[in-house]
């Protein structure tokens, strides 16, 4: 859709300010292109970031992630990007580009309930039931499987008497969010690309669980309309629409137990995910053989072979969108193009990161950094340097035993570690960890300097620890271990090695060496 459809768009809705998303109406973070919004209206590719419409131009709001890329991909004639800084909150800069009197139109479908509220306090909103870039697309239900409970440790109906046990007769729950009800339901499909979610929603009652795929919401809007119970929903993750559906039947839930059900994985999952990250690190292994002893191979050649070598070690599909940059790419955080014209040469820096989906629908999450041939000092310098930003983080917990911790206090400590070197220019611009589970983003734990981060991590969370430093226009190295919190401390359940050739073991003090050998480095 041009910027003239927009624009007519706006003006029969009598809008002159409209915020255009780049997710769907399950608020799913990994769109796929066909369905989202924001990159038809800006051409920017990214996972994330949305997009305000206004008189004069059309502010892409993106974070540190994609500064670079959001550059690259929008034609700053029509698109001003707009680089959000660690700390600075979205919402606060998109309200601060419109004006007091004026009114903003919002996709009802496309915006969770919290973000209309928090909206309607700084501004008038619309809410519009329609999106004009809309193509809906369809999952089947004959690709949804239910899981094996050697994948899931507990069947659907454990985990739902778990969810319903705290209900009277007159409630229910109401799920809305993918992750959640695939994680409820113990299903999965492997059908769309980057994801191992079903699409559907679902009431959870007291004496049943009532699931409505994605082909039957039609009649889920119906159902809603007999229902005379309270209905319990998360703010989050419900959409507006469904939100003013419920109407005065909707009370928003202090704590979502399917959430934290979900974040605390058994031993059974704990179990998946320790096989599927050793098949990830088989993968990842040979691509690093292949881009050591082969020539005239490209970014794009190495993502093809790491596809294929996912499949050959049984995976279902990837998690997201691989990774495969070569020296000035890899200051992109999260690159996507991987490039025909980008041949790997000898001194060649490579960043990839990965990760797939096996036969227990659990995503799994790596990055590391090869160089072919040989390295120059700035890259060993800088790769000693993440490393030992990981080993600390990674550490932190044996360092800290005496207490609980948070993702919010090891981010800081690492940022602070960064801010007390001479970094040559090289900067770190993004969050230090996610969750991981159904998504490859799962939340809760977070290791960033958010509210969410600041909560005990607890046993079964697993999470990323991915501390990077990126220089435009030169090279970026990003360490990524994917982990589990148990007992105390944390554990890795990546196992692919390090590279020696890029470490400078004299930047290591002899608590960072004896940390490092627990990894294999080679």
């Amino acid at each position: 859709m041009t910027k003239v459809d927009i624009r007519t768009f706006m003006k029969d809705n009598n809008l002159r300010y409209l915020l255009v998303n780049s997710t769907n109406e399950f608020l799913v973070e990994y769109n796929t292109l066909e369905e989202n919004s924001r990159y038809k209206l800006t051409g920017f590719s990214g996972s994330t970031g949305e997009a305000l419409v206004t008189p004069e131009t059309i502010f892409l709001f993106v974070d540190g992630r994609y500064h670079i890329q959001a550059d690259l991909e929008v034609n700053p004639q029509k698109v001003t990007v707009v680089k959000l800084q660690a700390g600075q909150k979205y919402l606060e800069e998109l309200i601060a580009r419109i004006p007091q009197n004026e009114t903003l139109g919002i996709f009802s479908k496309k915006n969770s309930q919290e973000k209309y509220e928090k909206l309607c306090l700084h501004r008038n909103i619309k809410q519009l039931d329609t999106d004009p870039f809309d193509e809906k697309i369809i999952q089947t239900t004959k690709n949804n499987i239910e899981l094996d409970i050697k994948y899931t440790g507990r069947s659907k109906d454990q985990k739902i008497a778990e969810v319903s046990k705290h209900l009277s007769s007159d409630e229910a729950i109401y799920l809305t969010d993918l992750d959640e009800v695939s994680y409820l339901f113990n299903m999965r499909n492997f059908s769309q690309n980057y994801s191992s979610k079903i699409k559907a929603k679902a009431f959870i009652f007291k004496d049943k669980a009532e699931l409505f795929t994605q082909d039957k919401l039609d009649k889920l809007e119906r159902f809603i309309k007999t229902i005379n119970h309270t209905i319990y929903v998360d703010k989050t993750s419900i959409n507006a629409y469904d939100y003013r559906l419920l109407s005065y039947v909707a009370k928003s839930m202090e704590t979502n137990p399917v959430k934290l059900m979900k974040a605390q994985k058994n031993d059974a999952e704990i179990e998946h995910l320790k096989n599927a990250f050793a098949a990830t690190d088989k993968a990842l292994s040979a691509v690093r053989d292949y881009i050591e002893n082969n020539e005239n191979i490209s970014e794009y050649d190495i993502s093809k072979k790491l596809e294929q070598e996912f499949y050959n070690n049984g995976a279902k599909n990837l998690s997201f969108k691989s990774i495969v940059a070569r020296n000035k790419n890899s200051a992109l955080a999260h690159y996507s193009k991987s490039s025909k014209e980008e041949i790997i040469q000898n001194g060649d820096l490579v960043l990839i990161d990965c990760g797939a989906y096996f036969d227990g629908g659990l995503a799994t999450d790596i990055t590391r950094v090869f160089v072919k041939k040989e390295p120059s000092e700035l890259h060993k310098k800088i790769y000693t340097t993440v490393l030992k930003a990981f080993l600390n983080a990674f550490n932190y917990g044996k360092i800290h035993s005496h207490r609980p911790i948070t993702g919010f206090e090891i981010d800081k400590y690492v940022h602070n570690f960064f801010d007390s070197q001479n970094l040559d220019g090289f900067i770190f611009n993004h969050g230090l960890g996610h969750g991981i589970g159904v998504n490859v983003h799962e939340y809760p734990p977070s290791l960033s300097s958010g509210e969410l981060a600041k909560v005990p991590i607890l046993d079964g969370e697993c999470f990323s620890i991915e501390p990077g430093l990126y220089k435009e226009g030169c090279f970026g190295v990003r360490l990524e271990n994917s982990c589990y919190f148990k007992n105390g401390q944390i554990h890795s359940f990546c196992k692919m090695n390090y590279e020696r050739k890029l470490i400078d073991f004299n930047m290591l003090t002899e608590n960072e060496k004896e940390w490092l050998s627990e990894f294999e480095v080679k």
